[in-house]
């Protein structure tokens, strides 16, 4: 799965100042030279990326150590990739005893989200990826007799989470996290981060979460990629201390007019039909990454609506690129 939702070249993602070394900074509130260091790695099928600073190298690797080790667990309990992951094993069991806190957290989280978003977001949609999944090998789409049956085998009321336990109530039913565990994994490391003494960091685990400032003048800027061109932007975003999350139909896509793509209206089987992208600022990142989903269900107009209900800033992109944003996102328009 790609993840290409906001570009890092030409447009200063590390939002440096002319001439500033890319390895040590000034901190706005520290008279002591920082030293940044960067690492790239591959985690929930996409490249990831964290930046941090320091005033002690060493302390900024074993920081970024720590941050690896934390996105490596994530993927331990929540991947799709990993056939020994807990999830894996509860799909392929239907219950998982002694679950970690970790894995119940985010799922007590999803159905919170699920609840009060009428069921808009909703991680037992495993079935019907799997179902566009095995039709897209050969090169179609499901009969609808086929997305019906999948149908059958969604629904998060059905999904029992407790500490002890987590079952699935129905036979057929699966569990995707991916609509939501970069973002939680995006909160993790950066409560690691912090408890490593860092204090000024960018982290990218899919979604983007970030600490301090990349340098006393500004916020870390963020280019929104277009999801029709890929290397253009739309617009820029500074972060303001919240957390972004992005869900595009160019991610995944089982059609090639992007009408069917990985995510799901629950309630329809289908793709839905109005947005190309949704963009969300939320406090936390796994609040955001679900969130995408529900507003891209919702629609252009219910989404902008929406976003007040759930205390968020949203950005969408309706298919024919036209995009519109609420007043709270801190834009620099192209052009």
């Amino acid at each position: 799965m790609k993840r290409r939702h906001f570009l890092a070249t030409a447009i200063g993602m590390y939002a440096m100042k002319p001439g500033m070394s890319g390895d040590t900074g000034m901190a706005p509130e520290q008279a002591e030279p920082l030293q940044w260091k960067d690492r790239s790695l591959t985690g929930f099928g996409s490249v990831l990326s964290l930046r941090v600073a320091h005033s002690s190298a060493e302390q900024a690797e074993r920081a970024l150590d720590a941050a690896v080790a934390t996105i490596r667990h994530v993927e331990d309990q929540m991947s799709l990739f990993d056939p020994d992951s807990a999830l894996s094993r509860l799909n392929r069991d239907g219950v998982l005893e002694r679950p970690h806190p970790d894995l119940v957290r985010i799922l007590q989280l999803a159905q919170t989200i699920s609840a009060k978003s009428g069921g808009a977001f909703d991680v037992t949609v495993q079935p019907l990826w799997a179902v566009f999944d095995a039709a897209a090998r050969r090169d179609a789409l499901p009969s609808p007799a086929d997305i019906e049956k999948a149908k059958q085998a969604v629904g998060w009321q059905d999904l029992i989470v407790s500490s002890d336990t987590i079952r699935l109530r129905r036979p057929e039913m699966a569990i995707t996290l991916n609509g939501i565990a970069q973002g939680f994994a995006a909160d993790l490391v950066r409560q690691t981060l912090r408890e490593h003494g860092v204090r000024h960091a960018l982290i990218n685990t899919g979604e983007w979460t970030s600490l301090g400032r990349p340098d006393p003048a500004r916020n870390w800027l963020l280019g929104l990629a277009d999801p029709r061109q890929e290397q253009a932007l739309i617009t820029r975003l500074a972060m303001d201390g919240r957390s972004i999350a992005v869900s595009a139909d160019n991610e995944c896509s089982f059609s090639q007019d992007r009408r069917h793509h990985h995510i799901f209206d629950p309630h329809t089987g289908y793709s839905p039909p109005g947005l190309a992208s949704v963009t969300v600022a939320a406090p936390s990142c796994a609040m955001a990454d679900a969130l995408t989903k529900v507003m891209f269900v919702a629609g252009r107009e219910e989404a902008l609506r929406m976003a007040h209900q759930w205390q968020v800033d949203v950005l969408v992109v309706a298919k024919n690129g036209n995009w519109t944003a609420t007043p709270g996102l801190h834009l620099q328009r192209q052009g």
